[in-house]
C-alpha cells in the first residue's frame, strides 16, 4: 500500500486471443452493513493491468468484489458479458493481485502476487 493507493491490482488476459485485454472497465466494491459500496472504477491499460486506483483510506480487512465489464471486449455474443469476482482481505497491508483469465466461453481467477 502507498500513502495514496491501496495494494490491490488486477490483470485481464484474453486467453482466446493470447493477449492482454486493454480498456476493460473494472469496478471494486466492499461489503458493509448496508450491502455493497463502490470504492473505485477504472479501465485496464494497454497491457491489461489496473493498479493504483483504490484510495488507501478505503482499504481495510473485509469482503470485496471486482466487477469486470467484458462485453465490449468480447463482443455482443459473449456468453459472460460481465464477471464478478468476490474475495476476502484479511491482511490489508499485503498486496492483493486478483487476475482474470478470460475467453468467450469461460474464465478463471486466482490470488496472484
Amino acid at each position: 500500500m502507498t500513502d495514496r493507493f491501496a495494494g490491490v491490482s488486477t490483470h485481464v488476459l484474453d486467453t482466446g486471443r493470447g493477449a492482454p485485454a486493454p480498456d476493460v472497465p473494472v469496478r471494486i466494491e466492499r461489503r458493509d452493513a448496508e450491502g455493497w459500496t463502490r470504492l473505485a472504477e477504472g479501465r485496464t491499460d494497454n497491457d491489461g493491468r489496473l493498479r493504483d486506483w483504490v484510495p488507501a483510506g478505503d482499504w481495510r480487512a473485509g469482503d470485496y468484489r471486482l466487477l469486470f465489464l467484458v462485453e465490449a471486449h468480447l463482443g455482443d455474443t459473449a456468453f459472460f458479458p460481465e464477471i464478478t469476482v468476490a474475495f476476502r482481505v484479511q491482511d490489508p497491508d499485503r498486496h492483493h493481485h486478483v487476475p482474470l483469465l478470460l475467453n468467450r466461453y469461460g474464465y478463471t481467477t486466482y490470488r496472484g502476487s
